[in-house]
């Protein structure tokens, strides 16, 4: 199987797995987090299954790229670089640093689907940017790129700053939950989802290929209805929850 033919096969398996994404979570939360429930076999330590689930977002994704003919140009390079700013912090500062639930368990299942979904994923743009595709010398100026990276940190500093609230809601020794306030949580529930949606959004319009916008229209399929059921979770479970918050988009959903 030629280069071709391999990247092919990945945007088949991306619209596949959306499309199985979408009438998935339409009809059962995902059993990790705030959902997480018995009846799912083995399970590890959260902060362990960020940790693993998400490393070939910064493994595969480097070594593939830097292999490839385009290693280095410019245009790849910061494409790579926007990469893996959010997922450096994604799948090292976040849950080894961040994150105060890191015991609490996940499923193994869910560590093993997140993980072939990153080889997939990560492979294909890495693909793409190191190998297949053809950026011009002047594309860090195009209107597209510029525009792109500018959502694209939108996206990154709205993300960070709402898992900061969450992070925070808690004194040293609490448990529990509580309803977030400020930023962007005056409007939605999940503003640390629209802030990846945001970036990936962004991120295909930097990047203008196809795997960057399978990534995104995935990301959608999986963050709006988890970001719905994290919405009725608060709701049933906080009589007061502000009734004007949204899930996700503000005034919208």
């Amino acid at each position: 199987m030629n280069l071709d033919d391999l990247y092919w096969l990945g945007l088949a398996v991306m619209a596949a797995w959306t499309v199985v994404t979408v009438v998935i979570l339409t009809r059962l939360v995902a059993p990790y987090g705030r959902h997480t429930r018995a009846g799912w076999g083995p399970t590890m330590p959260s902060r362990w299954g960020w940790v693993l689930f998400e490393s070939p977002a910064v493994v595969l994704l480097t070594v593939v790229f830097v292999v490839g003919p385009h290693a280095g140009e410019a245009g790849p390079t910061a494409l790579v670089a926007l990469w893996l700013l959010h997922y450096l912090h994604r799948d090292l500062v976040w849950p080894l640093f961040r994150m105060t639930s890191g015991d609490k368990p996940i499923p193994l299942v869910v560590v093993a689907t997140a993980f072939a979904f990153q080889v997939v994923n990560s492979g294909l743009v890495a693909l793409w940017l190191g190998h297949l595709g053809a950026y011009p010398a002047g594309w860090l100026t195009d209107p597209r790129f510029v525009a792109g990276v500018a959502l694209f940190l939108v996206g990154f500093a709205v993300n960070v700053h709402a898992d900061h609230v969450l992070f925070t809601l808690r004194a040293p020794g609490e448990t529990g939950y509580k309803v977030p306030h400020g930023g962007l949580y005056r409007w939605v529930s999940c503003p640390n989802y629209l802030g990846e949606l945001l970036e990936w959004a962004g991120f295909a319009l930097a990047a203008w290929c196809l795997p960057a916008l399978a990534f995104a229209v995935y990301t959608a399929a999986n963050l709006v209805p988890r970001a719905l059921a994290h919405h009725r979770w608060y709701r049933e479970r906080f009589p007061d929850y502000p009734p004007g918050r949204r899930a996700i988009l503000p005034g919208l959903l």
